[in-house]
């Protein structure tokens, strides 16, 4: 339903995006992720029509319609709704004279565009607000509101730009349930985030920029397979452990210790647990605890993206 094709844009003689290519399906949550300033607010911006590309295209449902500064223009940004980050309504209006009006800038009227106001604020729990004025929201509430501008007008294609910065879990639990109402209708979601843990939750497909390129596009499986250990094993031992030799003679990966926990990366659990134990036996360290975890989706960001502080 959305596709960019080797987007590039520059400002001055500095990159901001270099041939970026992503897709998102109907029916379908993808992920967009990166550090600041990896070039998401950018390429966000001109997905939706908002930034011209310096080179590159964009293409809104079959592959037909572009997204372009030509007569296809319209039609494929009439098929996108999108969710900034920062608050995009009318504090002084109901939520439905909010929602109204955006309809109306899609050419909705009358009977229509009341059947549309009322089933996006039903979509995000406010049809018994819709006289209400956003000033007496809390900022949970604005932020469905603001989810309900761009559903107004029934697009193909939504953008979600970090839509649950600032709000409290019940809030954002709502939100996911929208999200995830809105993939069973057959819409298609581009999200970005800096919470990892909505993107293992929310998302079929993940896509990590850095200095602005796609570093990684996968499935979370595919994702985790790209890091040495995906699995972790965290045990309570006695002693000092020689890490070099113990990654030489087990195999296990990024062994540390913190006092008593030793931590370790293992590629295999069942295999690598007993090799484990066994040496560590050998060695004169007692085994007191064992716990077992799996690698998550910022062990694999910060594989990709690294450490160092970003601006």
């Amino acid at each position: 339903m959305l596709e960019a094709r080797g987007l590039c844009k520059s400002y001055g003689d500095r990159a901001v995006v270099a041939d970026l290519t992503l897709s998102v399906g109907a029916g379908e949550i993808v992920g967009l992720l990166g550090p600041n300033g990896a070039g998401k607010s950018t390429t966000v911006a001109m997905l939706c029509g908002l930034v011209g590309a310096d080179r590159g295209e964009v293409f809104v449902g079959d592959g037909a319609t572009r997204l372009a500064l030509d007569e296809n223009a319209l039609a494929a940004k009439r098929r996108i709704g999108v969710v900034p980050q920062e608050l995009s309504i009318y504090e002084n209006l109901g939520a439905a004279a909010n929602l109204e009006l955006f309809g109306a800038l899609y050419g909705f009227a009358g009977a229509l565009l009341r059947e549309r106001v009322d089933a996006a604020l039903a979509l995000v729990g406010l049809a018994d607000r819709a006289r209400d004025k956003p000033q007496s929201f809390s900022g949970g509430m604005k932020r469905r509101l603001n989810i309900a501008a761009a559903l107004v007008h029934d697009p193909d294609v939504l953008i979600f730009d970090e839509p649950t910065v600032g709000v409290d879990p019940q809030s954002r639990n709502a939100i996911f349930a929208n999200l995830i109402s809105l993939r069973e209708r057959g819409k298609a979601l581009l999200y970005t985030t800096h919470y990892m843990e909505e993107a293992e939750r929310l998302c079929d497909r993940v896509v990590i920029m850095d200095h602005g390129r796609v570093v990684a596009s996968d499935t979370l499986a595919g994702l985790y397979k790209r890091l040495p250990a995906v699995e972790t094993l965290e045990l309570e031992v006695d002693g000092v452990v020689d890490l070099a030799a113990l990654g030489a003679a087990t195999g296990v990966t990024r062994p540390t210790q913190d006092g008593t926990r030793l931590h370790v990366g293992v590629a295999d659990l069942g295999r690598a647990a007993p090799t484990l134990l066994t040496w560590l036996a050998a060695h004169g360290h007692s085994v007191h605890r064992i716990s077992s975890g799996r690698a998550e989706l910022e062990d694999v960001f910060l594989s990709l993206t690294g450490r160092q502080l970003r601006d």
